[in-house]
């Protein structure tokens, strides 16, 4: 774990990311991605959520919180670090309304003590993951990034807190910052890079499945086109690959701030994604219909237009990819699950 050299690294100069959040879920493959281009990674985790297994072999493994200034500092300098790519965070909606003190500590102060400290060490580039939970219950066909942000719960509050944040950080400093709003992320690279977690659709169903329960729907009396929300989903090693993009626009662009959306531009309903899981799976369990939950917009899709135009980058994987691999990591560590 020592310090990096100012070698070349294919023709460009050596930079070494610090990825908080890097032994999560996103965040590992966030660190596969950078090292996979060609760039230094450290990961910097608490591991209240993150697993340490999941940080590659070379790649040194910081324990430590975001609040924790001092190990922040002597991170950044004991590695050299010349950029950082901030995914941690507390990320649970209906948790962030119970506790919201706890959610605007760990992500807005977190946030605030790592700038500090990321201002202090001189690092030029700084990439933020943000969240389409920014925009609230938008009522429109496609989420620009000027859609009014109006956020539904505290940790939707504490994302845009954060890209304010951030925005404000970049101009009184000359930091050179990306705040990217991630839509709604499944799939995995390799089935040992699998969300452990049971808070997004897929996972939720697969659950469901597994325990030979129908999977459930909350709400079917929508406007959309067969009653159930719409969703934009992104294959998690499409947004691995755009902090690549973000990271590598920032070198090349020192003092440079930009905000993307960072979705396939295309909606998929709560009922037509449950008939394509239940298809890849074996399955053939219909889905039961419960009442709406509060706070869920009918549709949010977003334009990745700007993605485009600013990073270069555009999603490869379609749903059929995410719920594919999604489901090899869900049996390798449920093994009860059977092919129906």
């Amino acid at each position: 774990m020592g310090t990096t050299t100012g070698q070349l690294t294919r023709g460009r100069p050596h930079m070494t990311w610090l990825i908080t959040g890097g032994a999560g879920y996103i965040g590992a493959h966030v660190v596969r991605a950078m090292t996979a281009a060609g760039e230094q990674a450290v990961v910097y985790d608490d591991l209240s959520t993150g697993i340490a297994e999941r940080v590659p072999d070379g790649v040194p493994l910081v324990v430590g919180s975001t609040l924790d200034a001092e190990r922040l500092a002597r991170t950044l300098a004991d590695h050299a670090v010349t950029g950082v790519v901030h995914l941690a965070a507390k990320k649970q909606v209906g948790e962030s309304v119970e506790q919201p003190l706890r959610y605007y500590r760990e992500n807005v102060e977190g946030l605030r003590i790592l700038l500090d400290a990321v201002t202090a060490a001189g690092v030029p580039s700084f990439v933020f993951s943000s969240s389409a939970a920014v925009y609230g219950m938008p009522d429109v066909d496609l989420v620009t990034e000027e859609t009014p942000c109006v956020p539904m719960s505290p940790y939707g509050e504490t994302k845009l807190t954060g890209e304010w944040l951030v925005r404000a950080t970049g101009r009184a400093t000359g930091l050179s910052t990306a705040s990217l709003r991630y839509f709604n992320v499944a799939g995995a690279a390799s089935p040992e890079l699998a969300d452990v977690g049971v808070f997004n659709l897929v996972p939720m169903v697969f659950e469901k499945l597994t325990e030979n329960a129908p999977p459930r729907i909350f709400g079917a009396d929508y406007p959309t086109p067969d009653g159930t929300c719409v969703r934009d989903y992104i294959h998690v090693v499409d947004l691995a690959e755009a902090h690549v993009a973000a990271a590598r626009a920032l070198r090349s662009s020192p003092g440079r701030d930009v905000t993307v959306n960072i979705g396939r531009g295309e909606g998929v309903s709560v009922r037509e994604m449950i008939d394509r899981i239940n298809a890849v799976t074996g399955y053939d369990r219909p889905p039961t219909v419960t009442p709406r939950r509060p706070g869920d917009p009918a549709r949010v899709v977003a334009s990745a237009d700007r993605a485009a135009a600013e990073l270069g980058w555009k999603a490869r994987h379609d749903v059929q990819d995410m719920i594919t691999s999604a489901w090899e990591g869900w049996v390798r560590l449920h093994p009860e699950a059977r092919r129906g």
